[in-house]
């Protein structure tokens, strides 16, 4: 069991989830059902899944629910193109969500590759 506060991943996850958060809020209204939704959630969804599977009994339930992670993270970087390419997010602030959102794929990635079952 790992004490998922003291992950440098899931940090940086809840970062960018406010991140999000408030990135959303430039969207229009129209879109509080669609994208803006879409977006609130699966940015919440990396770092639950990691604190959810760290607080799990095995490295094996630990790497689900990291790879649940890692989708959500490629599914909120998709989000983001999708965003700015129809002109909702402008190039510069999605360009640094798009990175942040990368390097935490990266890091759920080497945690999965660290773990051992």
């Amino acid at each position: 069991m790992h004490n998922f506060k003291e992950l440098k991943v899931w940090k940086k996850s809840i970062d960018l989830a406010v991140e999000v958060y408030k990135a959303t809020s430039l969207l229009p209204n129209e879109e509080r059902f669609g994208l803006i939704s879409q977006m609130k959630r699966c940015s919440v969804s990396i770092p639950s899944n990691i604190a959810e599977g760290s607080g799990r009994g095995s490295g094996a339930q630990f790497k689900y629910f990291l790879n649940i992670s890692q989708g959500s993270a490629f599914e909120l970087e998709t989000q983001l193109i999708i965003s700015n390419r129809l002109e909702l997010l402008d190039d510069e602030l999605s360009a640094d969500l798009i990175e942040k959102t990368t390097e935490i794929q990266k890091m759920v990635y080497a945690l999965d590759r660290s773990i051992k079952v």
